[in-house]
């Protein structure tokens, strides 16, 4: 009588071949903290750099660097500290704040900054009519407003407003505190509503917090629904373009402001 055949081992049965166990990220050790000290980075280098570049004269030179580098440096700043963060307490911006700009991102992006440039520009005309023209005027808008600036800082101004001050802000909302709140294992949707009012408050701008809330609502359901920055970075690119095309003609004299 022939032995019986050997016994698999239990772990083979339990296992399919060719199966592998999910792949989980990496967690970040930061947290709400990180983006306090981001927010606390912002305004001191606003503050300090705006003390620093006070003009002392009418000089009309000493006018546009303070507008320029007062507006641009201080969210530059904060931006590189914020993936500074993801790299010292973290496993960098690419894993940290979900970074991606894949096609699909883009497509998901554009139509809802699309969505967000008609309601926006709804609620706009809305606001304008039930606080008036001009205390529904944006900071950055009163920054060149009834001035001229020279074609150089004019397009500086246009092309971050347009492209590079989205970027910024999408890393330091929708990037350090979505997922300093997501390790505070907050529901998506409770993350999104708090983002997005945070977004609104942040802006300093008490009049216009509830159009920016508006303004912040699809741009935030593209980060929700793709899980990624890319696609909430392109919907904040698209809604911005009207406002920033319309400062730049301002800037430049060629539209009355």
């Amino acid at each position: 009588m022939s032995p019986p055949p050997p016994r698999e081992p239990e772990t083979m049965a339990s296992e399919p071949l060719g199966e592998q166990p999910p792949v989980r990220e990496p967690t970040h050790k930061w947290g709400i903290g990180a983006f306090l000290l981001v927010e606390g980075v912002l305004l001191l280098s606003a503050a300090f750099i705006g003390a620093l570049l006070q003009p002392s004269t009418s000089d009309q030179r000493i006018s546009v660097v303070t507008i320029v580098v007062g507006s641009i440096l201080p969210v530059l700043i904060a931006t590189g500290v914020a993936l500074l963060i993801t790299r010292l307490r973290g496993n960098g911006p690419r894993i940290d704040l979900r970074w991606s700009y894949s096609r699909q991102d883009f497509k998901v992006g554009l139509k809802f900054g699309l969505i967000g440039l008609v309601a926006t520009t709804l609620a706009a005309m809305v606001w304008t009519k039930i606080v008036g023209k001009d205390n529904a005027t944006s900071a950055f808008s009163a920054l060149v407003d009834s001035r001229s600036l020279p074609v150089a800082a004019a397009v500086v101004m246009f092309l971050y407003a347009w492209l590079i001050g989205p970027v910024c802000e999408e890393i330091i909302f929708r990037g350090l505190l979505w997922g300093a709140l997501e390790r505070l294992q907050w529901g998506r949707w409770a993350v999104f509503g708090l983002s997005t009012a945070v977004f609104a408050v942040s802006h300093l701008e008490p009049l216009r917090t509830s159009l920016l809330i508006v303004i912040g609502i699809p741009i935030g359901l593209a980060r929700l629904f793709t899980g990624r920055l890319g696609a909430s970075v392109v919907a904040h690119q698209v809604n911005n373009f009207l406002p920033a095309l319309t400062v730049l003609l301002i800037s430049l004299g060629v539209m009355a402001p």
